[in-house]
């Protein structure tokens, strides 16, 4: 299928921001996406379909051909390692912080660290760049419970408005890394449908410029 474009996108609140940029480019889901348990949707281009899936799974797709281009976080790229992907577009949404983290007012300890997280090959960069010793506990979710539990000494994640960690005792310590919503192509693809995809690139770069996604 030489002549499809296939787009992965990620669900959640990534998938709501994302679409009116799809859209300045032509494509919209000729279907109500909160409506269906679908996986893959017909567009309002004909040659052009939307991939739904975790964000975590959106590079592997990209990377191996089963999307051409796809939408996912840059934490998830700097964990997953961006082998096989050309980034050509950052999308200027959910926008957040990577930063350490652990309970309000306690000092980590000066020796060994545990550290929960679910961004285990991040987590261990960043450590090792620092000097320190840490043991990493791979989490795929409720991160704050961690040190609560006495599980870990502090955790990595994803920092929003931070009232996740001010709810569960926590504050954040350290930022690892600004991160914000990325548009990555399929290395082969790129090259050879590249007059297909470069409009849709240059489309939804100019609704970025415009703030479209607003």
């Amino acid at each position: 299928m030489t002549d499809t474009v296939t787009i992965a996108l990620s669900k959640g609140r990534i998938l709501k921001e994302t679409l009116p940029l799809l859209k300045a480019a032509g494509i919209e889901p000729l279907e109500d996406l909160d409506a269906s348990r679908k996986l893959v949707f017909d567009t309002t281009l004909a040659n052009v379909r939307l991939l739904i899936i975790r964000a975590t799974d959106v590079p592997t797709y990209v990377q191996y051909g089963g999307a051409d281009l796809g939408v996912t976080g840059k934490d998830v790229l700097m964990e997953h390692g961006g082998e096989g992907l050309y980034e050509p577009l950052d999308l200027d949404i959910a926008r957040c912080r990577l930063m350490t983290a652990g309970p309000v007012g306690v000092e980590p300890p000066q020796g060994r660290i545990r550290v929960a997280t679910k961004f285990v090959n991040l987590a261990r960069q960043y450590y090792a760049r620092q000097g320190k010793q840490a043991d990493i506990i791979k989490l795929y979710g409720a991160m704050e419970l961690a040190p609560i539990l006495g599980l870990a000494d502090e955790i990595v994640d994803i920092v929003d408005t931070g009232n996740t960690l001010k709810a569960n005792g926590l504050e954040p310590r350290e930022l690892i890394d600004h991160i914000s919503t990325r548009l990555v192509a399929n290395r082969a693809s790129f090259k050879m449908k590249h007059r297909l995809l470069q409009p849709i690139i240059e489309q939804m770069g100019a609704a970025v410029q415009s703030g479209s996604n607003a």
